[in-house]
């Protein structure tokens, strides 16, 4: 008999706010520990300690708006948010400070999250929404530099970028930019040129989140639809749909590949977290915690995989942790879907 889907091993408690974005941050030196960022609609940063699982500071930096990224730079001492003030903010977190020492004006409104590459050492690109609705900025960092304008043509009109993943085929390589947007389009930039190598329509609705596998070169979204898709680049730069995964429940927020490329999170608007093999993109578990959308979910960087944990961020206030590491992870189970009321 198939084994249930596991509970969680515990949930934080005390944003007081719904949970937009979550990030982790796993250092494997002593006498260091991991801990989660989490970002709030409240505008509330809180970095919790996974020993004690309780938060160990709050970083008020945004004015009360929303959250809705987070990353770490140069390890644990330094993080990145961006909030719906229109402002990326870095921190000093290093010695028990909590300052904002540098920040980026996005002039965006929209909800569309940036993305973080290094390119080498001590040196980052940083991609994010542009002052016109339909433009991404990319910056190099620490300097803020301007790498480049991505901007489509006056006739394509995709809308607004929704989502935005920076990524090399090889470190020191040349960066590309994959970016969903609001007409369900999923576009390939080369940043070196500003222009765009492939364009594929891959849903009905807005582009709500998308993550990439550069050693498959192949990538996921989802959309405020009831369909998961996969596509692939192929040697000639081409994105080509690969397959698509049809859902009982509509909406899906954010999605979220494993490091270790075996498994595929989803946070959907059905207040359920979905896991999947990455590889064939079968089903492996439905974890059904949360009382209301789950928001985003993020996997830790832990270096031993049986340590690894999977984080969920939901509009009901609480951020789920849960351990689903499998030497075979077909043996997760998936029950029967069933459509949750609205």
């Amino acid at each position: 008999m198939a084994l249930p889907p596991p509970d969680p091993q515990f949930v934080l408690r005390g944003t007081s706010a719904e949970v937009h974005t979550l990030h982790f941050y796993c250092g494997d030196q002593e006498p260091d520990y991991p801990i989660l960022f989490s970002g709030s609609s409240n505008g509330l940063i809180h970095v919790w300690n996974l020993k004690t699982r309780r938060v160990d500071t709050i970083l008020d930096g945004h004015g009360g708006k929303s959250v809705y990224w987070l990353e770490a730079i140069y390890g644990r001492d330094r993080l990145l948010s961006q909030g719906r003030n229109q402002q990326i903010c870095l921190w000093d977190l290093a010695e028990g400070r909590n300052t904002v020492t540098d920040s980026v004006l996005t002039e965006n409104v929209g909800f569309c999250k940036s993305s973080l590459l290094k390119v080498a050492q001590g040196h980052w690109l940083m991609a994010m929404p542009g002052k016109d609705l339909d433009e991404v900025q990319v910056l190099e960092l620490p300097s803020k530099t301007s790498v480049c304008t991505l901007k489509p043509e006056a006739d394509a009109k995709p809308g607004m970028p929704m989502c935005l993943k920076l990524w090399q085929p090889d470190f020191g390589s040349c960066p590309f930019l994959l970016a969903g947007y609001e007409d369900g389009s999923v576009i390939l930039w080369n940043l070196s040129g500003g222009k765009i190598l492939s364009r594929l329509a891959c849903h009905q609705e807005p582009v709500m989140s998308l993550d990439f596998d550069s050693e498959k070169t192949k990538g996921v979204s989802g959309s405020s639809e009831e369909v998961l898709t996969v596509w692939s680049l192929d040697e000639q730069q081409n994105l080509k749909v690969q397959k698509t995964h049809k859902l009982v429940n509509a909406g899906i927020a954010d999605v979220a590949i494993r490091q270790d490329k075996k498994i595929l999170a989803t946070a959907g608007w059905d207040h359920r977290i979905r896991i999947f093999g990455w590889k064939k993109l079968k089903p492996l578990a439905i974890l059904d915690y949360h009382t209301a959308t789950v928001h985003c979910v993020s996997f830790s960087d832990h270096s031993r995989p049986s340590e690894r944990l999977l984080a969920a961020g939901s509009k009901d206030h609480r951020i789920s942790i849960w351990s689903i590491y499998n030497q075979t992870s077909g043996a997760l189970h998936c029950p029967l879907e069933t459509r949750k009321p609205d």
